[in-house]
């Protein structure tokens, strides 16, 4: 969590650094892409380290190299010119060492609880996230305003060094007895279960659809330009996770539905139609609500999507799976950035955004039609996994 508010922090800095340096909404939406690369080369690779290897040791490794990107992320702002290609190159960096993260840190969780709790862990790890995601997204705003972008992004450094120590004073957290070594194979073993799946699937397309069509952030610098500056871009970050948050603390409900692809569809199609009540929205309050309303939709999604995944994969290929799910959720906001502002550089800011949210809602009913074992996908049919190997 402490990590995490940190990161928000910089997720906040480095968009308005861009826009700072540009004034061009495509240019922030570039980050996304030039991060995605980097994603899209390693996170395959990280998911089959993550089953080969102490998963601890993994996240305690890359969140070090993330630290030292943050450090020099200061050292680029405290130059009289800072320079683009540092910030994309960075961004490039902080992509691959994510993607290495990420498996491991996503394969733990199956490890820790018994599986009639993942849905009640999944909610718990989706609202400590949303802490970081309110809380520093609003500070950074603040930050940015009152002391400048090299102290914003050396709070981050200070949380980086927080989180080291916790995960070295975690126990190791070793991989499946029967675990093979880092292959080729493994990786296509890994892709051909996922592809057998058609509920995982839906959860990786149905996402990806709603971020690719639905995605502002690449925005909100331009947005926040025109209704108050660095206070209010960080008000706009926070929106939606303010909305997740309360739907995370309000989840109890979420134990009691068992069609999870169905709940899936019906969150992407609510995040859609809120993007689109946002993108016709004037006045800075109606904004922040619908923000948060899709927030909201988006956390409920990530709820039983989380749930699918950890019912429905193996331990054993539990790391490989966790680097395709971070494909396809990652993939998704930051092409979806990208495309945001491509839009709005051809068009306008509000055309990007409403158009957006309409062919979120048509791409998304297109899925569901398309995947009908993932619509019908309901918990009470079985155990669909594998033991959890190596427990």
């Amino acid at each position: 969590m402490v990590s995490f508010f940190g990161t928000m922090i910089t997720a906040v800095a480095v968009p308005y650094q861009v826009f700072q340096l540009t004034h061009s909404s495509l240019a922030v939406g570039l980050i996304g892409l030039f991060e995605l690369a980097t994603i899209l080369g390693f996170a395959f690779l990280g998911g089959a380290i993550a089953d080969a290897n102490d998963r601890r040791r993994m996240v305690l490794l890359t969140e070090a190299g993330m630290a030292m990107a943050s450090v020099l992320l200061i050292a680029n702002a405290l130059l009289p010119h800072p320079q683009l290609w540092v910030i994309y190159g960075l961004a490039m960096a902080v992509g691959a060492l994510d993607a290495i993260q990420r498996p491991s840190l996503d394969a733990m969780l199956p490890r820790l609880v018994e599986r009639d709790e993942l849905t009640a862990a999944g909610a718990i790890s989706a609202l400590r996230t949303n802490v970081g995601m309110i809380v520093g997204p609003a500070l950074a705003g603040v930050l940015i305003a009152l002391v400048g972008l090299p102290l914003t992004y050396a709070v981050d450094v200070v949380t980086f060094l927080f989180s080291l120590v916790c995960l070295g004073l975690m126990n190791a957290v070793p991989p499946a007895i029967d675990a093979g070594r880092v292959s080729l194979r493994g990786i296509v073993e890994g892709l051909r279960y996922a592809a057998s799946r058609q509920e995982l699937v839906g959860t990786y397309v149905v996402d990806m659809v709603a971020m690719f069509f639905g995605m502002p952030n690449a925005l909100f610098p331009a947005i926040a330009a025109s209704h108050g500056g660095p206070a209010v871009l960080g008000l706009l970050f926070t929106a939606p996770a303010v909305g997740s948050g309360i739907a995370f603390a309000t989840s109890g409900w979420a134990s009691h539905v068992h069609r999870h692809g169905r709940a899936v569809i019906v969150a992407a199609l609510l995040w859609g139609v809120a993007i689109t009540a946002f993108g016709l929205a004037e006045n800075l309050v109606l904004v922040l609500l619908f923000l948060a309303a899709a927030g909201a939709a988006d956390g409920i999604s990530g709820v039983f999507r989380s749930t699918i995944w950890n019912q429905t994969i193996p331990d054993r290929l539990r790391g490989r799976l966790a680097g395709i799910e971070m494909v396809s959720y990652t993939s998704g906001p930051l092409l979806g950035n990208a495309e945001s502002g491509l839009v709005a550089q051809l068009f306008s800011v509000r055309v990007s955004i409403v158009s957006g949210g309409l062919l979120c809602v048509a791409g998304c009913l297109l899925m569901a039609a398309l995947l009908p074992r993932f619509r019908a996908y309901d918990s009470r049919d079985g155990v669909r996994t594998a033991p959890a190997d190596g427990i």
